[in-house]
């Protein structure tokens, strides 16, 4: 029994349509008891949670992607479809929870049928209960239980009134159908063995399902014909029973798609009676604030300039909000890599340690302070309801593209990372428009590119004010964002005109009210998102960090040990104290290593962009992923000095900063400063346009289901990163 000792948790299902405030709900029930995970055998992140009912026991609660119904139009959609039918997947549900918009409740009832069909525990939550009071909506959640024969709740995800409420049903309700299993006759409502279907299937209907109950093994009639319908996707489904289905569904002549139109039609008409009777709503809704900002938020012309303006003070705060952490962040690595290196014997392990491991996670922990900035505003956009009107907004001019305002979602995702944005265009039905979204998401700058930005900018761009808001350097910031869309959109227009259009599509999207944000849900969600990318980070920079400090100090043969005789011997003849010898000796002996040998070797192709050879390194190391761009050269100006550095005799110059390193550092045959202006920005435009991360390239193949379409898209943005930076840099020089 679920439930008891050395018996599985229970596992419950939270499920409801695209903005219903699912999410909040579930938040709502766990706390901060809860995790990301995947199911097995798809692709979909889906975030789980630890529910602790009253008596004590656990639960696990999943909350399912959001789906209309369960005839999917995408792939988020298949996967709850995929799980309901198959009782045997390891995430089938014990018992389901749905959750409806109270205020949208009609709309919402053609899911909520589909489940009570496949008798699985089921409880209804009517969320927003807070807003439906103040439209004057009222719902008489007795008779709709009566009408449903399921336990019907009334909720607020966002005040978490009745929550416990829920809970607590939510148990009985287990308890009951655990009850009913071992043979004790439940009677409350929501048994499942109790319940009636609520859509009779028509009589043929009936036969295919009879066939496919019989050869399959399947218990539930309902579940057997939803086989019928999917089972060419289905994976769970072995290649001899999808024989047999389409054997069965072919010999009774059952056309799925006018069997889903019906049934859709048929489901409305005994439901819609039941909303009617059971829900008051005032005659006509008053002209609400979510009207009158809506005017204003989502007008024809103002509209996109406010999206504007917005997008430019997100950008803004990021350099405004985070200079003192990112002061501190740096002087404490610094602080500990000289404590640690008076503390510790001169030994490899030290230098490991100092050079190696603490200068790549410094040089790439320092910039959190931004990043999490940037979550946090993107996540208050999204919690007001903002969001969801920039997809309306732009849906007619991402058609012109080939993509749909649904792509938003996928391009606004990407600006934090490309892989689980790219996953987001599963919510788009048609093939094309997917294709494209997923093939240009990459070119939205994302978090990983923020460190590199953030770095060059500051070393060639001076911090004035233009008007005397806006400064100088958050202006180019987001110059390097406006590029990368004018990339995704340039490449979407080639592809539409490249690619044949198999279907047309429609957009149907539900806009929530604004509200105020749920500050619990904004900050969960971003430290969520920055506790990921400090953990995916830190593992590659770990790795990263190690491999390139073992090749920056070794090299092949003897070239380390006849680098530093002629380093010595050089010392010698420029007359240099011990001081400046040993900056020297750590410069030659950096050249001669393995990294040294990649980098001078890169150099015939990079040099016409402005480049070094030790930027060459950190190009190669940030294939693993963008970020590690700064770790790298935090790691080679640690392990080499700079020769400007022998000059600099003032104690400063060993606590000398990433930037302030990199501003001083010069080309070693013609004395010039690498890092201008001209450098500068190639680099940012080449790390702008540039496919550099292996995590992208992977999930493009998974969702695409090809290596064709990542090589190209590798190739793609390699060429236009290569030829635009070189651009740049002889525009500039």
């Amino acid at each position: 029994m679920h439930g008891d000792e050395g018996s599985p948790p229970l596992k419950i299902a939270l499920i409801g349509n695209p903005n219903s405030g699912k999410s909040t709900v579930f938040n709502q029930m766990t706390g901060l008891r809860q995790r990301t995970g995947n199911f097995p055998g798809i692709t979909v992140e889906v975030k789980e949670g630890t529910l602790h009912f009253p008596s004590g026991q656990e639960a696990t609660l999943s909350d399912f992607p959001g789906t209309y119904s369960l005839y999917p139009t995408s792939t988020d959609e298949k996967v709850v479809a995929s799980v309901l039918t198959n009782p045997a997947d390891p995430n089938f549900p014990d018992a389901m929870v749905y959750v409806a918009d109270v205020t949208k409740l009609e709309k919402h009832l053609l899911l909520f049928t589909q489940l009570l069909d496949l008798n699985v525990p089921l409880l209804l939550a009517l969320n927003m209960s807070d807003s439906a009071a103040e439209l004057g909506i009222k719902v008489n959640t007795s008779k709709l239980s009566e009408a449903f024969n399921v336990p019907v709740i009334s909720i607020s995800g966002r005040t978490g009134h009745n929550t416990m409420r829920l809970i607590v049903e939510l148990e009985k309700m287990v308890d009951g159908s655990r009850n009913t299993v071992h043979g004790k006759r439940q009677t409350q409502a929501g048994d499942p063995v109790n319940r009636e279907p609520f859509y009779p299937l028509t009589e043929l209907e009936k036969q295919v399902s009879e066939a496919i109950r019989q050869n399959l093994g399947v218990e539930n009639p309902y579940r057997a014909l939803l086989i019928a319908h999917h089972a060419n996707w289905l994976h769970f489904l072995k290649p001899l029973e999808k024989e047999t289905v389409a054997t069965i569904v072919s010999t009774k002549s059952f056309q799925s798609l006018r069997a889903q139109v019906d049934e859709t039609l048929e489901r409305y008409d005994r439901f819609t009676p039941i909303s009617q009777a059971t829900v008051t709503s005032p005659p006509t809704f008053p002209n609400t604030p979510t009207d009158r900002i809506d005017a204003v938020l989502t007008h024809r012309l103002g509209g996109p300039l406010i999206f504007f303006a917005v997008m430019m003070l997100v950008f803004q705060a990021i350099f405004d909000w985070s200079s003192y952490p990112m002061d501190w962040i740096e002087s404490g690595f610094g602080t500990l890599s000289a404590f640690l290196t008076s503390q510790m014997p001169a030994a490899w392990y030290t230098e490991l340690l100092t050079d190696g491991i603490l200068a790549g996670l410094g040089g790439i922990l320092v910039f959190v302070p931004q990043i999490a900035i940037l979550f946090l505003l993107i996540s208050i956009l999204e919690e007001v309801g903002y969001m969801a009107r920039v997809v309306f907004m732009f849906d007619k001019t991402m058609r012109r593209f080939g993509m749909n305002g649904r792509s938003m979602v996928s391009l606004i995702s990407g600006t934090a990372c490309a892989v689980p944005a790219i996953m987001s265009s599963r919510t788009i039905g048609n093939w094309q428009e997917r294709l494209i979204t997923v093939m240009v998401t990459p070119f939205i700058s994302c978090s990983a590119r923020i460190p590199v930005y953030l770095v060059l900018i500051g070393i060639a761009v001076p911090a004035i004010k233009i008007g005397g808001i806006f400064s100088l350097q958050s202006l180019v910031f987001g110059a390097m964002y406006v590029l990368g869309v004018l990339a995704a959109f340039a490449s979407g227009w080639a592809m539409k005109h490249w690619l044949h259009r198999r279907e047309h599509s429609f957009l149907a999207i539900e806009l929530p009210v604004y509200r105020m944000p749920i500050w619990k849900n904004v900050l969960l969600n971003t430290w969520e998102k920055v506790q990921a990318f400090i953990v995916g980070a830190g593992k590659i920079i770990l790795v990263v960090s190690i491999a390139l400090w073992g090749l920056s100090r070794f090299g092949p043969g003897d070239s380390i040990e006849q680098a530093d005789k002629a380093a010595q011997t050089e010392a010698q003849q420029l007359k240099l104290d011990t001081l400046d010898a040993e900056g020297l000796v750590q410069q030659r002996r950096l050249e001669a290593s393995w990294a040294g040998q990649a980098g001078k070797w890169m150099m015939p192709a990079i040099r016409p962009l402005g480049y070094d050879w030790k930027i060459g390194i950190a190009l190669l190391t940030s294939f693993a992923a963008r970020e590690v761009f700064t770790g790298t050269l935090a790691i080679l100006y640690n392990m080499g000095g700079l020769e400007a550095d022998i000059n600099d005799r003032s104690d400063n110059a060993a606590k000398a900063t990433l930037r302030e390193r990199m501003k001083k550092e010069k080309f070693s045959d013609t004395g010039k400063p690498v890092y201008t202006l001209a450098t500068a920005l190639s680099l940012l435009v080449f790390y702008a346009l540039s496919m550099q991360c292996f995590s992208t390239l992977a999930v493009v193949r998974r969702e695409t289901g090809s290596w064709k379409w990542a090589v190209l898209q590798f190739v793609f943005m390699s060429v236009a990163a290569y030829l635009g930076a070189w651009a740049v840099y002889v525009l500039f020089s």
